[in-house]
């Protein structure tokens, strides 16, 4: 057992005498009582009895201390702005925003809905929230109006903040029009709405109804708000699953628990220490935004970037001179960033001086080994492979350097993190399954501190689909198949719905993918699932080549494909071969980066896509199709 390991074993024996020594990262106005009350499973308070405030331990302990050090960096490579906010601020900032949202009315317990670009407003509104003991609910930029209006009905907000528009590689999204459509469409409209006017789309405001931020700023500069203590377990915020259908699926998270999680992790899984500076290139609108955005290095005493803009523009160096300029000690970003970065010179990976630069975290989607063996070479530095989910609220997997300094190994996020009791279990019987068995990756409960505390408003639906979903036991489902070897090292092999039948045989995309993506051509590539008469179903393969050109030739496309082909044979087997490789430029994704599979199967099989306003590039499904 390594250090990990062993370290990993004392949160799961002792999670009392643990968590009590990890919660002394944070400030308690009122200790608890009891650390953990799991007398309702699944269902588990942490640190109750205990009051604190995320905002007062964002921002205010750090003021007498830390008053004149950067706290918030942004950074807009879209508008071309930058403004540094020391942690004094900070304070003022969120003060005066707390200030605003109080004078119309939202209190402890009321829920704010954040509908808003990558702009230090939209920071100051959520940790405003949180002084107040409001509830806020960040919803991505530029979400569609019906999915819009699913939330604000939800979640039942006083009141809206947002902005007139987001811009995305140069190209402007207008916010207004969407806001007010799906404030039509709901049956809980708020009283108010507050928009940051940035100059980009003009509008008509509401009458009644639309408050310029602005000017309410003016009104309130000078507002002092002391913070509202809440009992750990009240709610912090409400987040939403991406791709949810029919009623949304609102994460709930607790107060003290995630406090202490994130406190700790910054330390444990990010080996960070206060006055340094992390590089987070995720969006507020997704969980990774919450926690390591705002919260995490707030909280860590850091000072965190908030980049408005692509991986590629100007250039695809953009994000190692940001490194640089700021003297970046941690930064994480995604797998689909590499790739697309993949594409650029290599030179600019060398451009840039990254000695202040520790590692590189990557999540939110596999990381396949090609592509984190290019970025180890070319940077020099460690990446550390990291899984969790929107609902987990911090890392389930991966290497800890703040614990201790451990071997990692491409195509592993490595390890438990401490307070996760991960196991691989059986879809049929339940039963914990050994090393190198495929199973579906679950933790036994209770939860850890920072975990989702229910679905807003639905203890009902949180027992059934997370709890219920496996045989014989009650344990938390990730819907993610999975493995450990004999070192403990786990590997993630794709979702159990993203499960190919063909005649008989269950393959894994993921599985698929990770062999294509080792020909030395490929970028990045997508396997689906497509509907056969014969075999039930076909694997079907996209790819997106580092370089077009080399389809150039007649021929070439057949070519290529069966030396692709050839290695799946070789590595997977013939069963796994796809039926066939399309070549295409660019994969539909999401704006955080994720392929839309489902889209591209109900492409392939003449169906119809559904709602895709969250794609980054519609014309990506049109080469889809075209690619046919």
């Amino acid at each position: 057992m390594n250090p990990i390991q062993h370290f990993h074993r004392r949160s799961i024996d002792d999670r009392d005498a643990f968590w009590t020594a990890e919660s002394a990262a944070i400030h308690w106005h009122k200790p608890f009582e009891q650390v953990l009350d799991f007398s309702k499973p699944p269902f588990a308070k942490w640190f109750v009895g205990g009051e604190t405030n995320l905002c007062f331990n964002a921002v205010d302990r750090w003021v007498d201390s830390r008053g004149g050090e950067r706290a918030l960096i942004w950074v807009s490579t879209e508008v071309d702005q930058e403004i540094i906010y020391t942690y004094r601020d900070l304070y003022r900032e969120v003060n005066t925003v707390a200030a605003m949202l109080a004078s119309q009315g939202v209190g402890r317990g009321d829920r704010v809905l954040i509908y808003m670009p990558m702009i230090p407003e939209a920071v100051f509104t959520m940790l405003a929230c949180a002084r107040l003991g409001a509830v806020h609910s960040v919803v991505f930029g530029g979400f569609a109006s019906v999915n819009l209006a699913q939330r604000i009905d939800d979640a039942q907000p006083k009141v809206i903040v947002t902005a007139d528009a987001g811009s995305r590689a140069g190209k402007v999204t207008p916010y207004k029009p969407l806001l007010d459509k799906a404030i039509a469409l709901s049956t809980q409209p708020p009283a108010q709405v507050i928009i940051v006017d940035r100059g980009l789309y003009a509008f008509e405001p509401v009458v009644g109804r639309d408050l310029d931020y602005r000017e309410l700023h003016h009104t309130h500069d000078k507002a002092e708000i002391a913070p509202v203590w809440l009992e750990s377990s009240a709610p912090s915020y409400i987040l939403y699953t991406s791709g949810t259908t029919g009623k949304p699926k609102g994460v709930q998270r607790d107060t003290g628990g995630y406090a202490v999680a994130l406190a700790s992790s910054m330390k444990g899984v990010f080996n960070g220490k206060a006055g340094e500076t992390f590089l987070c290139t995720s969006d507020i609108g997704w969980v990774v935004g919450h926690s390591y955005i705002v919260y995490g290095p707030l909280i860590g005493g850091q000072a965190t970037i908030l980049y408005e803009g692509t991986p590629i523009r100007p250039d695809g160096g953009i994000l190692w001179s940001l490194v640089e300029r700021f003297s970046v000690n941690t930064m994480f970003s995604a797998p689909t960033a590499i790739r697309v970065l993949k594409k650029q010179d290599p030179a600019l990976l060398k451009k840039y001086d990254l000695s202040s630069l520790r590692s590189l975290y990557l999540a939110g989607e596999p990381l396949d080994e090609p592509t984190a063996e290019w970025i180890a070479a070319g940077l020099g530095k460690p990446i550390i492979d990291n899984y969790w989910q929107t609902e987990t609220g911090w890392t389930i997997l991966a290497a800890q350097p703040g614990v201790a300094d451990v071997a990692t190994k491409f195509g592993s996020p490595s390890f438990p993190v401490y307070g996760f009791d991960v196991r691989v279990i059986d879809e049929q019987t339940g039963e914990d399954l050994g090393p190198n068995q495929k199973g579906v990756v679950a933790i036994a409960p209770p939860l850890p501190p920072g975990a989702m505390s229910t679905i807003w408003g639905d203890d009902e639906r949180f027992v059934e689909t997370y709890f219920n979903s496996i045989p014989n036991r009650q344990v938390y489902s990730t819907f993610d198949w999975g493995l450990f070897d004999e070192d403990g090292y786990f590997f993630i092999l794709g979702r159990t719905d993203d499960v190919i039948n063909v005649a008989g045989h269950r393959l894994g995309t993921r599985e698929i993918e990770e062999s294509i993506n080792n020909h030395p051509s490929v970028a990045e590539c997508a396997v689906v699932g497509i509907a056969d008469q014969l075999k039930g179903q076909v694997a079907v393969a996209f790819a997106v080549l580092k370089d077009p050109r080399v389809l150039d030739e007649p021929g070439a496309d057949l070519k290529l494909e069966g030396a692709i082909m050839k290695i799946v044979d070789e590595q997977l087997g013939a069963v796994a071969r796809p039926a066939r490789v399309r070549f295409v430029t660019t994969l539909p994704k999401t704006r955080s980066g994720k392929v839309l599979r489902r889209a591209i199967v109900a492409v392939c099989e003449g169906r119809d896509p559904g709602d895709l306003t969250t794609i980054e590039d519609p014309s990506a499904l049109e080469q889809i199709k075209d690619s046919l």
